[in-house]
């Protein structure tokens, strides 16, 4: 059976238009043989998880630099919940103050990546966490 690629999905939620550092992480991810759907600027977070339920992620990584993330993160995360995607690891990256990490790893984000994070640490995390999903075998 063929490994099955992660698949993550990194949208940049919010009014936020700098988004060199999401397609940055786009392509180390992509170097490192994950399958990234890029969504685009200024998404929603419906947009958002609509899009990873249409592409049927592992992954969603939001970079967040707008300082916004303590609106855009609760209402992914309620998203998420009311899809039953609790498989899929949300990780959020960009400028998070140190007091607000602690909050939003209680809401269920698996990670914050703050300015200067190895690209490498990041991709071990991904590959560490992810929760691989089984097809039945029919029989």
């Amino acid at each position: 059976m063929a490994e099955q690629k992660i698949r993550v999905l990194v949208a940049k939620p919010g009014l936020d238009g700098h988004d060199r550092g999401a397609k940055v992480i786009a392509r180390a991810l992509r170097d490192a043989g994950m399958e990234v759907i890029y969504t685009g600027l200024r998404q929603t977070p419906e947009m958002i998880v609509n899009a990873a339920v249409q592409e049927d992620v592992n992954v969603i990584g939001l970079s967040i630099l707008s300082g916004a993330h303590n609106a855009i993160v609760p209402r992914v995360m309620d998203l998420l919940k009311q899809n039953k995607m609790d498989d899929v690891i949300v990780v959020v990256g960009g400028i998070i103050p140190d007091q607000d990490v602690e909050k939003l790893k209680k809401m269920g984000v698996a990670a914050i990546f703050q300015p200067g994070t190895a690209m490498d640490a990041i991709v071990q995390f991904i590959k560490a966490n992810i929760k691989i999903r089984t097809v039945p075998t029919a029989g």
